[in-house]
């Protein structure tokens, strides 16, 4: 685990991340905040590429609650029979969906603890949501992050927690809104798990990552 580095690297960093890429995006595809929901739901241990392959014609027929409650169990699993997990994952999707219906009238709440008492929804669901849809500066920490913020010094912590309170600690306020994004896609193409793209990286100098690749 790397120190925790100090405001001013830590502003520099997110000035370059901002000026290569100001307005980033989470890559699951959706069209309105029911879907984000339950693709979010469904890319746990799953990739955004393949969750959008499965959802891609599913949401085509079934973009509300009470549609995928129509649509049922098996056949939400013919269309996500792809994704790791999809029995257990269409168990919840169906569950949240009738809690939608019943006790929400078929729209999704906006408080952290709401989106957190639907079956398959944690906190780093419900983070993504409250930032992508509600563009709350809410901090979903994934395995992404949690390396990028350990390697280089920028959110440190022991546990998701840990690191989720590093960003909001120390990140500048003006850059919390991305905050999230810009670690994801700096974690996914550039300070990847094995093979880090050190070289073409762009705050290389100030990161404290001891393993550099040349």
């Amino acid at each position: 685990m790397a120190k925790q580095l100090d405001y001013h690297t830590i502003r520099e960093i997110f000035t370059r991340f901002q000026e290569a890429d100001p307005e980033p995006k989470g890559e699951l595809e959706h069209v309105n905040v029911y879907t984000l929901v339950v693709a979010v739901a469904l890319s746990a241990q799953a990739t955004d590429a393949g969750v959008n392959k499965a959802t891609r014609d599913l949401f085509k027929i079934a973009d509300t609650p009470q549609k995928m409650l129509d649509l049922g169990e098996d056949g939400l699993i013919e269309h996500i029979k792809t994704i790791g997990l999809f029995r257990q994952k269409a168990k919840n999707v169906i569950k949240l969906s009738r809690i939608l219906v019943d006790e929400y009238g078929g729209e999704v709440p906006n408080s952290r603890a709401a989106l957190q008492s639907l079956p398959g929804v944690g906190r780093k669901t419900a983070n993504v949501v409250l930032n992508m849809w509600w563009r709350l500066p809410a901090q979903a920490v994934d395995t992404h992050i949690f390396r990028v913020g350990n390697r280089t010094g920028i959110c440190p912590g022991k546990d998701v927690d840990a690191v989720e309170r590093a960003i909001e600690d120390n990140i500048p306020a003006d850059f919390q809104l991305h905050a999230h994004h810009w670690l994801i896609l700096h974690g996914r193409y550039h300070c990847k798990a094995r093979k880090p793209q050190c070289p073409t990286c762009i705050i290389r100098d100030l990161c404290q990552f001891e393993d550099k690749t040349l």
